[in-house]
């Protein structure tokens, strides 16, 4: 019998774990493993940068960033490329270059010893009683019970302890995001933001990592996803991007919430935290920041009582709530593209680069 059984061992379940470790007895669910070779298929497919947001949330942790951790290069430029208006311009942004298998394993490695980790575990569902949560999940095939008083979801978007608790609830607007990974000889000391409306209607991004050159997008998630994807590699080869020998290409659900309704943190028995809850950026699809303060908040509603977690994290939630809400308003500025052309031919805050030939 457990306090706390979290699925999803990502950011904010971590996270969570290593708060409430040393209060409770706390059981972690997560599927991947991280033993070597990490890039076997099951890594998370994210670019892997700490905006500032997130460092903001390490820093008030007490954390550093290990050098095991850190990517090269690190840059502080971003190429936005408006392929709809066929604009260029360059914008200086402060983000952090990771393996972001190697963050989410430091983060792992925190987790006090009394909480019990079992990696390459699949949550395979649950059944509310009463007095506890009964949870069923796996475990290199063979199937596996254990009880607990509240059962949190870290298991990002299109969660299945979201799906399987509250079927009725609104999700998110979903997408599916694509990365691929090229070995590359350029030296592209820039991340990339790419706006192309034939591709989709959120955005693509390119980042340089050590000695491969990742390409993403947002997609709609449908048969024609991979086609956009191939167009959007035909198309940036036109800018100058070189995308030869593919190493590696993998996916993910994404979640971009429209409005505050689509955001739920739970209720009775089973709590919601990190994109799970739909705490993402609209605008960006910056997670981890969201991950970290949904996670310190529904740490600091369980240090009261786990029965009375629920008033609690819906007021620690609130201003994580309004800054969803604000990210809404900035988008249009982002994607409708006569609005960003004018933002764009205007140079608000551009700059132009001096580099030598």
């Amino acid at each position: 019998m457990y306090d706390i059984a979290i699925i999803g061992g990502g950011p904010a379940g971590a996270t969570l774990a290593r708060l409430i470790g040393q209060k409770y007895k706390v059981l972690l669910l997560e599927r991947r493993t991280f033993q070597a070779p990490l890039y076997s298929g099951s890594q998370k497919c994210c670019g892997g940068l700490i905006a500032p947001g997130a460092q903001k949330m390490l820093a008030l942790f007490g954390l550093g960033v290990p050098k095991s951790v850190i990517s090269s290069p690190q840059m502080f430029a971003v190429r936005t490329i408006d392929i709809d208006n066929s604009l260029e311009r360059y914008y200086q942004r402060h983000y952090i270059n990771i393996d972001r298998e190697e963050f989410d394993k430091w983060l792992e490695a925190m987790i006090p010893s009394g909480v019990e980790v079992i990696n390459g575990s699949i949550y395979r569902g649950h059944e509310e009683t009463t007095e506890y949560v009964n949870i069923k999940f796996s475990k290199a095939g063979k199937d596996y019970e254990a009880k607990t008083k509240l059962i949190v979801g870290a298991d990002g978007a299109f969660s299945k302890v979201r799906l399987r608790a509250f079927p009725g609830q609104i999700l998110p607007k979903k997408y599916v995001a694509i990365q691929e990974w090229f070995e590359t000889t350029q030296n592209v000391n820039y991340y990339g933001a790419i706006f192309d409306k034939t591709i989709t209607d959120f955005y693509s991004w390119t980042i340089p990592k050590d000695n491969y050159l990742i390409l993403g997008s947002a997609l709609y998630p449908n048969s024609n996803a991979h086609q956009k994807f191939n167009l959007l590699k035909a198309k940036l080869q036109r800018y100058g991007f070189e995308f030869n020998q593919s190493i590696r290409k993998n996916g993910t659900f994404l979640f971009r919430p429209e409005h505050t309704g689509q955001i739920f943190i739970g209720k009775g028995r089973v709590a919601l935290i990190g994109e799970a809850a739909g705490f993402i950026s609209p605008s960006s699809a910056e997670g981890l920041s969201y991950a970290f303060r949904s996670a310190l908040a529904l740490s600091k509603a369980l240090s009261y009582r786990i029965e009375s977690w629920h008033g609690v994290y819906k007021r620690n939630t609130l201003q994580l709530i309004e800054n969803v809400w604000l990210k809404n308003l900035k988008s249009p500025f982002m994607y409708h593209h006569t609005l960003r052309r004018w933002v764009m031919k205007a140079g608000i805050k551009s700059m132009k680069l001096y580099i030598n030939q």
